[in-house]
């Protein structure tokens, strides 16, 4: 990599509290020579409430493949540069992804500042499993496709983070109830570091008439964290004691009569124990 190339530094600004910005970001913004960003104007009112006045590069969905060639030109050229997106860590459903690889491709520095993402902030505060996770972004805007792709993550069990907007909110929690069903547990972040931010999670079912009940609920930036399929031996998972007395109970009743008592007893599904006891019982 020659030295006088450019540093291309990635860089995340807050999602709605503006004191979440970092000191490396704001001395970031000091020393660069442009600033990337998706809506120069709304970032610009941004970096001028911390009495920063740089340059902008208008970079979009719209037209990142037609100017990140641009952008790497002027990094060659030794600008340096902060690529930013209109809130939270940029690429994260955001532009930025055909500049970074060009970057990479054409060996300039690429320093990535950490920040805040809403997709990982709402995760730790949601209660739901954290270890494995899968980031699936905004779901399409037709019921068709959005079906499609909630059918293709369906029997995932690591939990799943979708994006979603205002005015398709409802939309989308019908969708994932046509497909997860009712009983999928579901956690709603809302206007996440904001005046109004609200955190509610509920069985789908009842998650959507928890929204029915005020339309104020479905307003603002969502996050939807959606608790993954349990594994299969997870969901077969079956207590000592339950399996004890289904093989007690068996010995003096029908198997589908015992089964139905364990399960009673002890809160399996009924099915779930015949199987069972169809295996032990070979």
């Amino acid at each position: 990599m020659s030295n006088s190339n450019g540093i291309l530094y990635i860089v995340a600004t807050p999602i709605g509290n503006l004191q979440d910005i970092t000191q490396r970001a704001l001395d970031t913004f000091q020393q660069v020579d442009l600033i990337a960003a998706e809506d120069t104007r709304h970032s610009g009112l941004l970096l001028s409430h911390y009495g920063i006045k740089k340059p902008f590069f208008a970079l979009h969905d719209h037209n990142e493949q037609q100017k990140a060639g641009a952008l790497v030109e002027k990094l060659l050229q030794g600008v340096n540069i902060a690529l930013i997106s209109d809130a939270g860590t940029p690429l994260i459903s955001d532009p930025g992804f055909h500049v970074v690889r060009q970057c990479r491709q054409a060996g300039i520095q690429v320093v990535p500042l950490p920040g805040a993402c809403a997709a990982i902030t709402a995760l730790c505060a949601s209660g739901i499993a954290s270890d494995r996770f899968c980031f699936e972004g905004f779901l399409p805007a037709k019921s068709k496709a959005r079906l499609d792709r909630l059918k293709n993550v369906a029997k995932e069990d690591r939990t799943l983070i979708f994006y979603e907007s205002t005015h398709r909110i409802l939309d989308s929690l019908a969708d994932m109830q046509t497909v997860f069903g009712d009983e999928r547990y579901v956690v709603l972040a809302r206007e996440i570091t904001k005046t109004w931010e609200t955190i509610h999670g509920d069985k789908l079912a009842d998650l959507i008439s928890w929204l029915a009940q005020d339309p104020n609920r479905t307003k603002g930036e969502m996050v939807v964290i959606v608790e993954g399929e349990p594994k299969e031996d997870e969901a077969e998972a079956i207590s000592s004691q339950a399996m004890h007395a289904l093989t007690l109970i068996s010995q003096e009743l029908p198997l589908k009569k015992a089964a139905a008592i364990v399960a009673e007893l002890y809160g399996y599904k009924k099915n779930q124990l015949y199987q069972f006891g169809l295996e032990l019982l070979r």
